[in-house]
């Protein structure tokens, strides 16, 4: 049975959905406006995971992933210019325009990563009306004002009826003390106030007509409409990184608690963050690496380009709520344990029955579903995934035995939980990209074997010492064949 960390309770809840046999799950995208980074695959491959487990339970998951498109302004802040917006007037193009072509190379990087899509992708410029019948009945429920034609929540109200701030554990009354004042705060009655739909400014391109302005909605508000309107007033599964959790996920429940009168998210999910050489990664930094760039090794900090799977396999290496720290020491480990995993998975083709065993292959699935269960723990699977390999590596070297049966469930234990769950794509390697010196190297073992045959030992001496030297150790097999693995 799985269970999971509620970011709410703070303690690990056996799932169950509220609808049985059904998941909803909703997990906040990207805001399209630059290429996507290292820290946009965290979240999708982490919740990319969690709905592959979740369908391969057995469960009709409705997963959707929403698009911050045109309009808002810079997640918490009140006050600013739309990041979009600004892109598209110094690059002289259509909002839209730059929407489009981010969002074309984000899908683009997210199907290199083999993130499936979501079951709905809904682009919070698509649904305006939808927000502003749901800022019109939260203004009816009293917990939001009106103020120089635009709508303000009022945290205050709302804290002193329902409590504000119990997901991220924020005191509503430090959090008043605390808040600085901003240019344009004077509309708001309490400086914690968050906007619903704000004015438009004579410079601000995308705005549209509503009861109060002609403005644009608040940030916070998308998430909490498109998920009403997908998934229903109560859904099972909320995602989204760790930085979202407040303001933007606080404020989420604040609406939606004032709209319904009830909470709508059953559980909490968040990711924690990926930090670059122990600093957490930005471009004022320096530090800031796109996919693209890991995926072409075309950056300063980047000491060879680095494949889609090998960077999954890297982000899957950490628990989801644990910090990630890149470096290029660490992706390369990440690359040698992957190839080494798909090492074992290809021998797998190759190994010959026995009339007896004394493997357990049952164990190392059972291994693998409690290490999911137990709050989607990654990297306690991929352990067990190693330990299967071992066991691979034993029945082709003699020591250990497996029957057809055995041999079956192994990559049937691979297929699942490696593939199908993990994700990873098994009829590649770690990239085509190194396919070909893959072959160069059978190509030189095979010069090897055909000296050896001739008694030219000169020759297979020089070329196994060659290739070790340079990293790839080379067993010769008692058939007359030979095996390699880079080390």
């Amino acid at each position: 049975m799985l269970t999971i960390y509620n970011s709410m309770s703070r303690c690990k809840e056996v799932f169950k959905p509220l609808h049985p046999g059904h998941a909803g799950m909703y997990v906040c995208g990207p805001t399209v406006y630059g290429d996507a980074h290292l820290g946009h695959a965290r979240p999708a491959i982490t919740f990319d995971v969690l709905y592959r487990y979740l369908t391969h339970l057995g469960y009709k998951v409705r997963y959707v992933r929403n698009i911050t498109d045109v309009g808002h302004l810079e997640h918490d802040a009140d006050e600013g210019e739309d990041k979009i917006a600004k892109k598209a007037r110094l690059e002289q193009l259509e909002p839209m325009e730059v929407v489009q072509h981010y969002l074309n190379r984000y899908h683009r990087d997210m199907e290199a990563l083999n993130v499936l899509p979501p079951s709905i992708e809904p682009h919070a410029s698509g649904h305006i009306i939808e927000q502003i019948e749901y800022i019109k009945k939260i203004l009816d429920a009293g917990y939001a004002y009106v103020s120089d034609g635009s709508v303000y929540f009022d945290v205050p109200k709302f804290n002193a009826d329902y409590g504000y701030g119990r997901l991220s554990g924020r005191d509503i009354d430090e959090l008043l003390s605390a808040t600085r004042a901003l240019d344009g705060q004077s509309e708001k009655r309490n400086p914690a106030d968050f906007a619903l739909w704000k004015k438009a400014s004579p410079e601000h391109i995308m705005h549209w007509p509503s009861p109060w302005s002609e403005g644009f909605p608040g940030w916070h508000l998308e998430c909490s409409t498109m998920g009403e309107k997908y998934l229903g007033t109560k859904f099972d599964i909320h995602g989204g990184g760790m930085d979202l959790k407040f303001p933007h996920h606080e404020c989420e429940i604040a609406q939606s608690v004032a709209h319904n009168g009830t909470p709508a998210v059953h559980y909490w999910m968040h990711n924690n963050m990926i930090t670059i050489d122990g600093q957490k990664m930005g471009k004022s930094l320096g530090n800031f690496i796109t996919l693209e760039q890991f995926f072409t090794g075309n950056h300063p900090k980047l000491q060879q380009a680095y494949p889609p799977m090998v960077l999954r396999f890297f982000i899957l290496q950490a628990h989801y709520r644990g910090t990630v720290d890149f470096s290029n020491e660490a992706l390369q480990g990440a690359q040698t344990a992957l190839r080494r995993m798909m090492e074992g998975y290809r021998r797998l083709r190759d190994l010959r029955p026995s009339e007896t065993s004394d493997i357990d292959v049952a164990d190392l699935k059972r291994r693998c579903y409690e290490a999911l269960d137990d709050d989607l723990n990654t990297p306690v699977a991929l352990a067990v995934l190693f330990d299967a390999v071992r066991v691979i590596n034993q029945v082709n070297d003699g020591t250990a035995h497996a029957t057809r049966a055995d041999i079956d469930a192994l990559r049937d234990l691979m297929d699942t939980f490696l593939g199908d769950i993990m994700g990873i794509r098994l009829d590649q390697d770690d990239a085509a990209s190194i396919k070909p010196y893959e072959e160069a190297v059978d190509l030189l073992l095979e010069i090897r074997r055909e000296a050896k045959s001739r008694k030219d030992w000169t020759t297979s001496d020089l070329i196994r010492d060659r290739l070790a030297r340079i990293g790839f150790s080379v067993k010769d097999t008692k058939d007359g064949g030979f095996e390699w693995s880079l080390n």
